[in-house]
């Protein structure tokens, strides 16, 4: 039989040298902890991509992926547009995901 699928994150890190990353989880803060950590190996680590300045929930993981993919065809000006909105500081929303 077919398992459930659960929800999941789109989310968007970023880097003190404004370097941005899109990515999708089905696990926000073993993720998140993971890119802070250096754990996660390859852009984000190389490019020290370490902020979560941007999340949104998805019911199902299925619709996450399809929303971080138009997200990352995006041009840098729109994805920076989307962080604004919520965060127009670009603080780092770590803590905020702990609770």
């Amino acid at each position: 039989m077919f398992q459930s699928m659960k929800g999941g994150h789109v989310y968007i890190m970023g880097s003190h040298s404004h370097v941005l990353y899109v990515g999708v989880t089905a696990d926000l803060i073993r993720r998140v902890h993971r890119h802070r950590t250096g754990s996660a190996k390859g852009f984000t680590r190389r490019y020290d991509v370490r902020k979560l300045l941007w999340c949104e929930p998805h019911d199902d993981i299925l619709g996450a992926i399809a929303r971080e993919k138009q997200i990352k065809r995006w041009r840098r000006e729109k994805k920076v547009a989307l962080i604004e909105r919520s965060n127009p500081e670009f603080r780092d929303l770590w803590p905020t995901i702990l609770h």
